[in-house]
C-alpha cells in the first residue's frame, strides 16, 4: 500500500507538500496540486484519517448519546442524524443509556460522556426525551458543543426539534372537523417534554375551538398501557360518553384499538381514534390509523447543520427548515354519528 513518501516521490515534491494538498492548504500552487492529485490517483493512496485530524485539528468525529431506548421516535432521530452526519463526512460514536433509577442512569450518562470525550469528538448530540437526563449532562464539564434533540430550552445547549405542539393541533382540529365536541387525550409520560408539548397542543386546540377536554389519561408509550386505559374508555364509550380519542403515540393507539375490539366498540363507527408518529405498522392496524407523521430525516439534517455551524466547519450551511408534522388521514376516524 502506497504511503505519503511514495506519493511525494511520484509527484516530485516533498512529503510536506503532499500533506498540504491532502489537507486543502490554499497556498499550494495549482500545477503542484495537479501533480500530487495525479500521483495519489495513480498509486491509490488513502490518507491517514488520524494524520489529517492532527493537521487540521478536526477529528470529524461526533458523539451521539440517547436515553430513549428502542421507542420509535428516539430511534428514528438517531437514524436520521447518523445518516446526515455520514453524508457530511463525519463518523458518529453512539452511546445508548438504558432506562434505570436516577442514580444508575446518571452514572451511565457520566461514563458515556467521558468515553465520547475520550474519542476527541467535536460535538455531542443528545437524544434524551426527559429533562432529568439533559440536566445531568449540562451539569458535567463538557468542553465541546452540546446539541439536544428536544423541544425544551436549556441554558448552555442548543435545542433542535420537530414541532410537537403543531402536530397535536393538527390531530385535534381533524377530530373537531368531523363534528366531535369532546376529545379525550391519552398522553405520554409527564417527564417527557414531547409528551407535554403534545398535551399542550391538544389543550390549546380544544380551548380555541370550544371543545370539551377531559383530564388526560396518562400511559407510558406502550401498547399495553393503551390497552389498559382503553378498557376503561370502552366502558365510557359504551355509555356514549366518548366519541373521539387523540393518543400521544401510535403504540398506545394500537392498545386502545385492541381494547375497543374486545368490547365490540366499533372504530370509527362509534369512536374515532388518532395517533402520533406514523410508525410503519400504523397503516396496517385494524382499522388503519389516522395519525401525525414526523419527518425524522429532515430533523437529522437540521441537527447536523446545527452541529456544523457550532464546530465552525467550512462547509457549514444554514439549517434547513424542518416541515411541520403532517396529518395522515386513514380509516380510524369518521364524522361523529348521530
Amino acid at each position: 500500500m502506497a504511503n505519503i513518501f511514495d506519493v511525494a516521490s511520484e509527484a516530485g515534491v516533498s512529503h510536506q507538500t503532499v500533506s498540504r494538498v491532502v489537507n486543502g492548504d490554499p497556498r499550494v500552487r495549482p500545477a503542484t496540486r495537479q501533480r500530487v492529485d495525479a500521483a495519489i490517483a495513480k498509486l491509490h493512496y488513502r490518507p491517514s484519517a488520524a494524520a489529517r485530524a492532527l493537521a487540521s485539528r478536526k477529528t470529524r468525529a461526533l458523539g451521539l448519546l440517547s436515553t430513549g431506548g428502542p421507542l420509535f421516535g428516539p430511534s428514528s432521530i438517531m437514524q436520521g442524524f447518523d445518516g446526515a452526519a455520514r453524508e457530511a463526512g463525519y463518523q458518529v460514536s453512539i452511546a445508548t443509556i438504558a432506562r434505570a433509577d436516577d442514580d444508575a442512569m446518571l452514572l451511565q450518562i457520566r461514563q458515556a460522556v467521558d468515553a465520547l470525550l475520550g474519542q476527541n469528538v467535536e460535538a455531542i448530540v443528545v437524544i434524551a426525551p426527559d429533562s432529568a437526563a439533559i440536566d445531568a449532562i449540562r451539569a458535567m464539564p463538557v468542553s465541546v458543543p452540546l446539541v439536544v434533540a428536544d423541544t425544551g430550552q436549556y441554558d448552555g445547549v442548543v435545542s433542535v426539534s420537530l414541532d410537537q405542539f403543531a402536530g397535536a393541533v393538527l390531530a385535534s382540529e381533524h377530530l373537531a372537523s368531523l363534528g366531535h365536541r369532546s376529545i379525550v387525550h391519552v398522553a405520554g409520560p409527564s417527564d417527557w417534554t414531547d409528551a407535554l408539548e403534545r398535551e399542550r397542543g391538544w389543550r390549546s386546540a380544544c380551548d380555541r375551538l370550544g371543545l370539551d377536554a377531559p383530564e388526560p389519561l396518562r400511559g407510558d408509550w406502550s401498547p399495553e398501557s393503551g390497552y389498559r386505559l382503553g378498557q376503561g374508555l370502552a366502558d365510557r364509550a359504551a355509555r356514549g360518553e366518548v366519541t373521539a380519542v387523540f393518543c400521544a403515540n401510535d403504540q398506545m393507539a394500537l392498545g386502545l384499538l385492541h381494547a375497543f375490539s374486545e368490547r365490540r366498540i366499533p372504530v370509527p363507527g362509534q369512536v374515532s381514534i388518532t395517533g402520533f408518529d406514523d410508525v410503519p405498522e400504523s397503516r396496517h392496524f385494524i382499522p388503519p390509523l389516522t395519525t401525525v407523521r414526523q419527518d425524522f430525516t429532515a430533523l437529522g439534517r437540521q441537527i447536523m447543520a446545527t452541529v456544523e455551524s457550532l464546530v465552525g466547519a467550512a462547509e457549514a450551511v444554514e439549517p434547513p427548515l424542518v416541515p411541520v408534522p403532517e396529518l395522515i388521514v386513514r380509516s380510524s376516524t369518521a364524522r361523529v354519528s348521530g
